[in-house]
């Protein structure tokens, strides 16, 4: 794009900002409809059962009560088949809306529906149950040991299948490991057991590269389980209408959401209607929506009337999930100068019941990028526990990978005598850095598009004040030790193949169709600034549509895995571009020469030799009058069937930019940070504070500045949470939570926020997108998580934790110890 922008990296407000601090925006909650009914959820209170019989007579009876669905009612997982006729065959255990197999303390079991809240709970204590009590487990290394139980009666592990001489690798299954008592020999003295792993792959010399280190580590570390806890719960409201389903629901990404809902109800896309214009806050737990949004539609259906289900903070512990604890035991080898020799990772994440996570892979990949090691060995394990189901969380196995990496890193520049910024700048990727295993040429799989982690360590530095900061560092003022900190971060930034669509009406306005959820981000507008900028449209006169899709929206990618700032600014750059050429060709038709002649720029088509030119206004009338291509009667080949339905019921209207992002991409996008920390400890009562904290990001072109900034630093605050306090915790011997409130599980206030916090990019494009932008969503977590406990090991010491997030009471115990004291590999606790 053009150096000179007049949108694009600036400022503005959004068009969802008014409505969200007068309270008009409307959430699933908000809404009302004639006749609704309320829906009410029967949950397990055991971690693992069966229901034999149930008897629903005395409840049916309930003045009020109008339906009860229970899991017979609830459609199986059906096969689906993509846009390009490719069918992806179900998966039978996926987690369902409800269950007569509970596998977790909080799963729904049934449903009922009746006038009010207060009579469907009534009805839900005069439900009566028989339960089949069934072996369970809620920590995963004790569910690999011998004689001890799994937590599903298919097994305990999630296994790769064995693919064909010749064919694609079939669906992973679940089945049985169970380590020797050899394997777990060294369990008492905190480190992980290693025994077969159902996962592994390597490259360079690993033993070479142990032999050439002047330092090799071998260390333990545990990563907390976390809940998404997002502020709006996962509430939906439903009602039918000739054949279609309106579901208003919390989902992160609008579009994606119509075809999971309707493989989860088994109808047709058509006949799906999600409404989502704000959504409170999805972390990944909401990426398509969530399963339990269909009991609502189900009820629906069968009562003939609308239908609403609110989801309590408690039922949100339970269905909204969690981030997966991972287990980590890292040998790493260190060259004198502190460049990395060789890495040998194993993982043991905690899976919960269902489907298994990317998580546990992830770490392998991002350690591989992050710091470069010449030879790696990975081995992953995931583990089924009957806890509540894991779902990506920001970041989602990159902040675990990072966090084992970390412990180490920090432990190394101590013993080597190095600084801790230069020992993660020699260890830093740069350019197209390679990352991941192998192919059988020799080759890594993957590499990124660009990296610039260097000039954002260099940056930070100076920013921080590390130099003069450093020298004071774990040393000791009466009670108190101050410690600073620095970590590198990175994660994936975005997809392609994505559709733009946008109407230039006769009235002069841009009219951009928008398929990406609202959920606080602001890219759900941030992205199609940039059809503006290309087409000389001021931001005032342009009108975004979003959040429902009866409103002709596009084929949009999910608004996950920060994904949507590179996907759909290109989506909407190709969009833009195809409008802009349709300009220039309507110039050349009605003012003469070549469509070549002809700029689009400040609301008109001008020649640029001869001064001749037509309003934008002027030209979309003509598109109409020309129609074809230029009005959306005639649209590509390529775009996705949903932005083909979208563009023809938008035909006629004005000027149509309508495409297909096909543009080339060299390598795999990734966006990252650098981050320093400085903390105080109490040596004596072992309580800490944050007192500064920065972080600067390389994310390619900076679209919005204070959607950047919010997003940069609040998603270092969901990392500092992970270091100071949020976690699960269960009871061991009966298999349930003993934490399910804010106060106990401890999500991070502005209490705990840090005294000061700063943010900077380096804003340099990334040279494989045509705007230059990449999506920042992740990094930024293992970048809080790490510069704070990276800060408080060197205050205090490494060896005084072995597990995040750190307690006051750990530093404290283990001070007074001289050893590490902390329950070292015990789940949730």
């Amino acid at each position: 794009m053009a150096a000179n922008k007049k949108l694009v990296g600036q400022n503005y407000t959004t068009p969802d900002l008014i409505a969200k601090v007068t309270g008009a925006a409307k959430f699933a909650e908000d809404y009302r409809v004639e006749g609704m009914l309320f829906a009410k959820l029967l949950l397990s209170r055991m971690p693992h059962a069966r229901v034999r019989r149930l008897d629903l007579t005395a409840a049916l009876a309930v003045p009020g009560v109008r339906a009860i669905l229970t899991a017979d009612d609830v459609p199986g997982a059906a096969d689906t088949v993509t846009d390009l006729g490719k069918t992806i065959k179900a998966d039978l255990r996926n987690e369902r809306a409800l269950t007569n197999e509970p596998m977790y303390y909080g799963e729904p079991v049934l449903a009922v529906a009746a006038d009010s809240e207060l009579i469907a709970a009534e009805a839900i204590e005069k439900i009566e149950i028989e339960w089949e009590h069934l072996p369970f487990n809620v920590d995963p290394l004790d569910t690999l040991r011998s004689g001890r139980p799994n937590a599903s009666t298919d097994g305990n592990v999630w296994a790769p299948g064995t693919p064909p001489p010749n064919g694609p690798p079939p669906a992973p299954h679940v089945k049985e490991v169970k380590w020797t008592e050899e394997d777990f020999a060294d369990v008492n003295d905190g480190h992980l057991p290693m025994g077969k792993a159902t996962d592994e792959w390597s490259y360079g010399d690993l033993e070479g590269g142990f032999r050439k280190a002047a330092l090799v580590l071998d260390d333990t570390f545990v990563t907390p389980n976390t809940y998404h806890q997002t502020l709006e719960s996962r509430t939906a409201m439903a009602y039918w209408q000739n054949g279609k389903v309106f579901l208003h629901c919390s989902t992160q990404s609008v579009i994606q959401t119509v075809d999971a809902v309707a493989r989860w109800l088994h109808v047709e896309p058509k006949n799906v209607v999600i409404v989502s214009a704000y959504t409170g806050g999805g972390f990944g737990s909401k990426v398509t929506g969530a399963v339990s949004s269909i009991i609502p539609a189900l009820l629906s259906r069968k009562t003939n009337r609308p239908v609403m289900m609110r989801i309590s903070r408690e039922e949100e512990h339970a269905i909204g999930g969690a981030r997966p604890s991972i287990h980590g035991r890292m040998k790493v080898g260190f060259a004198k100068d502190g460049r990395v020799t060789a890495v040998d990772l194993f993982a043991v994440m905690d899976n919960g019941p269902y489907e298994q996570q990317f998580d546990v892979s992830a770490t392998g990949l991002i350690v591989s990028l992050l710091y470069q090691p010449p030879a790696m060995h990975w081995r992953g394990m995931s583990v089924l526990t009957n806890t509540p189901p894991r779902r990506p969380q920001s970041q989602p196995g990159g902040m675990q990978g990072i966090t084992l990496m970390e412990r180490l890193v920090n432990k190394a520049a101590h013993k080597l005598g190095l600084d801790q910024v230069e020992i993660r700048r020699r260890n830093a990727p740069e350019g197209k850095a390679p990352l991941g295993p192998m192919d059988p040429k020799g080759q890594h799989v993957m590499h990124s598009t660009s990296c610039f982690v260097k000039q954002a360590l260099d940056r930070g530095v100076e920013i921080f004040g590390w130099e003069a900061r450093k020298s004071a560092s774990g040393q000791r003022t009466g009670a108190k030790v101050r410690g600073v900190g620095a970590s590198m971060s990175v994660f994936f930034a975005g997809s392609s193949g994505y559709d733009g669509l946008l109407v230039v009406k006769p009235d002069g306005r841009l009219y951009v169709q928008s398929g990406i959820g609202n959920h606080g981000t602001a890219s759900v507008s941030d992205v199609h600034r940039v059809a503006a900028e290309l087409l000389g449209v001021p931001w005032e006169k342009c009108v975004v549509a979003w959040g429902d899709t009866s409103r002709n929206l596009p084929w949009t990618c999910v608004s996950g895995g920060s994904q949507t700032t590179l996907a759909m600014t290109r989506a909407v750059h190709a969009a833009a571009m195809d409008a802009k050429k349709k300009f220039q060709e309507i110039g050349a038709t009605r003012l003469g020469g070549h469509a070549d002649d002809y700029d689009v720029a400040d609301e008109r088509v001008v020649h640029r030799a001869n001064g001749r030119s037509m309003t934008l206004a002027q030209a979309a009338q003509a598109a109409i009058e020309l129609g074809g291509k230029y009005d959306g009667h005639e649209v590509p080949k390529d775009i996705n069937a949903m932005t083909k339905e979208s563009a023809m019921a938008l035909a006629s209207q004005g000027l149509m930019g309508v495409a297909r992002d096909s543009y080339p991409m060299d390598g795999t996008p990734f966006s990252f940070v650098a981050s320093f920390a400085e903390v105080e400890v109490d040596v004596e009562t072992g309580k800490f504070n944050i007192l500064d904290y920065l972080a600067v990001v390389d994310v390619g072109t900076v679209m919005h500045p204070h959607s950047l900034g919010g997003q940069v630093l609040g998603r270092s605050m969901l990392g500092i949470g992970h270091a100071i306090g949020q976690k699960t915790v269960y009871d061991q011997h009966y298999g349930v939570p003993l934490a399910t409130r804010f106060y106990q599980n401890k999500p991070p206030t502005i209490l705990d926020a840090p005294a000061k916090m700063q943010w900077a990019a380096l804003d340099i494009p990334d040279p494989e997108t045509p705007v230059g932008a990449r999506g920042i969503g992740e990094p930024p977590v293992a970048a809080g998580c790490n510069a704070v406990l990276n800060a408080l090991a060197n205050a205090v010491g490494d060896d005084v934790f072995r597990r995040a997030p750190v307690m006051a009471s750990e530093i404290l115990a283990s001070l007074e110890a001289g050893h590490p004291a902390g329950e070292p590999l015990t789940a949730h606790i």
